[in-house]
């Protein structure tokens, strides 16, 4: 979640080392992902293009194999790469289920996809690597700065992809169930202040917006929780935050003890943020802060130290900012701008050879947990959030400065904010026939899927990560699809 690098959310958690990057670089306030989920948010990040210009629908659809991204460009400019971690931001990976469950949206059905969140506390006080998937990867990448990059006689780009701060898989909600559990140790719990953990406002079920219902839902949120529950499931992931932030630590530790920290510019970011109950949801998959604001911290060469960035930004932009940073020439056109000018402390009205960068952003969502294409046009104060066709399902307005918790929908009480921004966002995409070419695709891919399962469709259909509800009714599902198909 990028509020956790600024006041006043980096009071409920100590993140050394981001706060050393900010200290030495610079911080942008208003950073956003361009898809609020792993891959399609990767896709941005590696292409540098918008999710609706790459097709990166869901978890299973991300970019081709042989997609050239900025870092390829960078190897074929002289630069020695190395990628180690997650990286996700190809088509074909994740579960069936994930699948199944974005191209089965529209059907007319409601059932829970994850396990109910909850927290559990491994371990002691000593207990410091939890998630060893992304400390073995960290290991690598730092052995690699200490023992390959050091003697390089070429320029080096390294990548690390951490899972944290992510839920970990709940094996007590059945094998093919979701990760809702927020799992540390006393270690890093202790990183968190309690007493500056928010317990957030919630509204009525009855008064949620349609689509923020549909999430709730399949998240399994709209049972009881109790205050406690809430407080211990954000502290939880906060603490998994501190992990994160270690992991970052020691790649700091190895650039400084290499004497390479001064000429190696560092970038930290994420694809997506985390809701830890927020507007009654765990996960990502929402256009609300927590899902959507990324944290943007970079620090190296030429970077303003100490430096607040307030303009709005996304992850399209970091293709432009590292091709600029290797100064190769962008030959296509992109989505998104180079973070130099910025970084360098220049007026934003200063104009880039493509022209000045634009006052909005754009996030766009066609996953699962989400019944409507959702599309978010960030510009000042103002969060504009449409839905579908634009008509079909109402949209919603936010002034953040007045409402930074997001909990009252102003769209019908400025309808000319309303058109206005509509406008601009169908400039810049055109949301209506991007909503239904993505209704085609999920149902033709859902149809070729079930065709390839012949005899053995209503069994694995049953048996995905829905199957507690599923298998009271099997038939009137079966039946629900059959309807919409």
């Amino acid at each position: 979640d990028g509020r956790l690098t600024f006041y006043p959310g980096n009071q409920t958690v100590d993140l050394p080392f981001i706060n050393f990057m900010k200290k030495y670089g610079t911080v942008f306030l208003n950073a956003y992902t361009n898809s609020p989920i792993c891959c399609p948010s990767r896709a941005a990040m590696w292409s540098g293009l918008f999710t609706h210009l790459t097709e990166s629908w869901n978890n299973f659809k991300g970019l081709d194999p042989d997609y050239v991204t900025w870092m390829d460009l960078m190897e074929k400019h002289g630069y020695h790469t190395q990628k180690y971690g997650k990286l996700d931001y190809t088509s074909g990976h994740h579960s069936v289920s994930n699948r199944v469950e974005a191209w089965t949206r529209d059907v007319d059905f409601l059932l829970r996809q994850e396990g109910r969140p909850v927290v559990n506390l491994t371990g002691d006080r000593t207990h410091v690597r939890v998630m060893e998937a992304d400390w073995r990867n960290t290991d690598k990448a730092v052995n690699w700065i200490r023992e390959e990059a050091v003697n390089l006689t070429q320029p080096f780009v390294l990548y690390l992809g951490l899972n944290l701060p992510h839920p970990y898989p709940s094996p007590y909600a059945g094998e093919n169930f979701g990760s809702s559990t927020f799992l540390t140790s006393p270690y890093w719990l202790e990183k968190v202040t309690y007493e500056a953990v928010k317990i957030p406002k919630w509204s009525s079920l009855s008064e949620m917006h349609p689509v923020d219902y549909y999430s709730s839902y399949t998240k399994n949120c709209t049972g009881e929780f109790t205050k406690q529950e809430v407080r211990n499931i954000r502290a939880f992931y906060y603490a998994m935050c501190a992990e994160t932030d270690a992991m970052l630590g020691e790649m700091i530790s190895a650039l400084r003890d290499t004497g390479l920290l001064k000429k190696t510019i560092v970038i930290f970011t994420a694809d997506h943020g985390e809701l830890a109950m927020e507007h009654r949801q765990f996960y990502k998959m929402s256009m609300y802060e927590g899902s959507s604001h990324v944290p943007l911290v970079v620090m190296g060469p030429g970077i303003k130290e100490q430096q607040q960035v307030p303009n709005v930004v996304s992850l399209v932009d970091i293709y432009p900012t590292m091709l600029d940073i290797a100064r190769i020439p962008v030959l296509q056109k992109l989505s998104g701008y180079s973070l130099m000018p910025l970084l360098h402390g220049k007026a934003e009205n200063e104009v880039s050879a493509i022209g000045p960068r634009p006052s909005w952003v754009l996030s766009e969502f066609h996953g699962c947990n989400v019944n409507s294409s959702t599309y978010m046009l960030r510009t000042g104060k103002w969060k504009y959030i449409a839905y579908s066709d634009g008509r079909s399902v109402l949209p919603q307005l936010f002034d953040l400065s007045d409402d930074p918790d997001e909990l009252t929908n102003v769209a019908v009480k400025f309808p000319v904010m309303v058109h206005s921004l509509d406008k601009i966002l169908r400039s810049v995409v055109n949301y209506p026939k991007v909503s239904s070419s993505v209704q085609e695709y999920n149902k033709r891919q859902f149809m070729s899927w079930k065709q390839s399962l012949g005899q053995n469709y209503s069994n694995i259909i049953a048996n995905l990560r829905w199957h507690q509800d599923w298998l009271k009714d099997p038939k009137k599902y079966e039946n629900a699809i059959d309807k919409w198909l």
